[in-house]
């Protein structure tokens, strides 16, 4: 199992319960794969720049224990989601 941080950002003009139930559905990704997620919920907050015409975006932060297999499906169904403006995934070093 390695350490990783996922950051994506979630379209703001979606209902509450569609950015929770795209949250869930992301963490389920992992978890179905016998990984482990921790869920930080970074507010609502303004991008730098406009992403698909949008000026603003709900920030989520992933702490994940998980093969890369897990991470590699992750990253392409957040592709697939249309839902989610950006994502970065970051191997974190081994301590």
């Amino acid at each position: 199992m390695e350490n990783y941080e996922i950051m994506f950002i979630v379209k703001p003009t979606l209902e509450e319960s569609v950015i929770k139930d795209t949250v869930k559905a992301l963490e389920t990704i992992i978890t179905d794969m016998k990984g482990k997620v921790t869920t930080k919920d970074m507010g609502k907050r303004e991008l730098a720049y406009p992403i698909k015409k949008e000026i603003s975006g709900f920030y989520y932060l992933f702490t994940v224990e998980a093969k890369h297999e897990a991470i590699a499906e992750f990253d392409r169904k957040i592709r697939l989601n249309e839902n989610i403006l950006r994502h970065q995934i970051i191997k974190l070093d081994e301590e």
